[in-house]
């Protein structure tokens, strides 16, 4: 990368040609989302799985780690997905019983990804995820150090902004607030939106019959049925617990290794300054605390 004679950021067109050429014919933005980190069977890795990844950056087995930490949390969701699409069915067709299974598995579900979460604090240094791991990840959106985005030579004359990696590119949350029709403020509810342009176009698709679906709340809510009202609550307050702990995880790979890092900067300086933001851009406390206070604001207390 280079700056240009107006002191734009410019990534060189050899780069360019490889990268644009390896993803041509592919839907979504271009940028670096989980998915694409990836990983495969093969030879017995970290965390005791016959997993490693398929690409590697610096950060040796904390990068290692932290791939596929957050391949368990994807694998932990899978039978919540599978639920939550019986308990669509199991709406349309009335079901009490169905739908009570399904509340119970998708809740069982998600107390799963936070135990797979928890793993990040077994295997992954929090010095060098922030310090060296989250600059790959980083994009040029929303990012102070390159404010006006990045220049493709050979591609485009002007600056393109693209966001890094993000769990907000992941359809897996996303999908659970639309089944139980969490609705985030403005601000979080725009930038989740947002991070849907860079899943593959079949989770985007998901996602949009999800919100077109018959409301699981007002169905809950009007069919009498107490027990689904109870597994509905606790289906919610699983994810607001979930999404707790995402807070205490960032609150110790961002907080608190931002604050160590300035902390060195005065025999050390960095080359730019160092921010409490999320990969994707975001002030990641504020965004992440937003997006839970709507989740509990979903707990449904029809005798209040």
């Amino acid at each position: 990368m280079r700056a240009d004679s107006s002191d734009r950021k410019v990534l060189l067109k050899a780069l360019v040609i490889r990268w644009t050429g390896t993803l041509e014919g592919r839907s979504g933005l271009q940028s670096e989302a989980p998915p694409s980190v990836g990983s495969k069977a093969g030879r017995e890795a970290v965390l005791a799985l016959n997993l490693e990844t398929i690409i590697s950056f610096p950060g040796g087995e904390s990068l290692q780690a932290f791939a596929l930490v957050t391949v368990l949390v994807e694998k932990a969701a899978a039978p919540g997905i599978k639920a939550l699409v019986r308990g669509v069915e199991a709406v349309l067709q009335h079901n009490q019983d169905t739908l009570l299974q399904a509340l119970q598995q998708l809740r069982l579900s998600i107390q799963d990804m936070a135990k797979a979460l928890a793993q990040m604090h077994d295997y992954v240094d929090p010095d060098i995820f922030y310090t060296v791991i989250r600059i790959f990840l980083s994009g040029w959106k929303d990012n102070p150090a390159m404010p006006e985005g990045l220049v493709y030579e050979g591609v485009t004359t002007e600056p393109l902004r693209y966001s890094g990696g993000s769990a907000a590119q992941s359809s897996v949350l996303q999908a659970f607030d639309e089944f139980l029709g969490i609705r985030h403020c403005k601000g979080s509810g725009d930038f989740l939106h947002r991070m849907r342009d860079h899943m593959p176009p079949s989770h985007k698709a998901f996602l949009e019959d999800l919100h077109l679906a018959p409301s699981l709340r007002d169905y809950v809510l009007t069919s009498g049925a107490g027990c689904c009202l109870m597994a509905y609550n606790q289906c919610v307050e699983a994810l607001a617990q979930l999404r707790s702990y995402h807070i205490n995880v960032v609150a110790r790979y961002i907080i608190s290794a931002a604050s160590r890092a300035r902390s060195k900067m005065l025999s050390h300086p960095a080359p730019h300054a160092l921010e409490d933001r999320g990969t994707g851009g975001t002030a990641v406390l504020s965004f992440l605390k937003s997006v839970r206070e709507k989740t509990v604001e979903a707990i449904l207390h029809p005798n209040a």
